[in-house]
């Protein structure tokens, strides 16, 4: 499945949450990530993320979707971070 995810998470923890979404998602910009990711995968990473959040103040939204083609994307400005760049 496809997916994006965004939090909104508190300054103390938000490295934390940073680090742990770059292990499974694609970082495109503050707080957002996006890629395909197994159902298997998401729980996990769901999981790890409660753990790092405080239930009471943060927050994390997961849009899913199919497949990467049933959603289109348009960017307006510089695109923080292309995914096309391999290391």
């Amino acid at each position: 499945m496809y997916i994006i995810l965004v939090y909104d998470i508190g300054e103390k923890r938000v490295g934390k949450m940073l680090k742990l979404c770059r292990q499974y998602l694609n970082w495109i910009q503050n707080s957002v990530f996006e890629g395909d990711i197994t159902e298997v995968k998401l729980k996990e990473l769901q999981y790890k993320a409660k753990e790092i959040m405080n239930t009471e103040e943060d927050s994390m939204i997961v849009f899913k979707s199919r497949d990467a083609k049933w959603l289109e994307k348009e960017i307006v400005g510089k695109e923080k971070n292309e995914l096309n760049t391999f290391l």
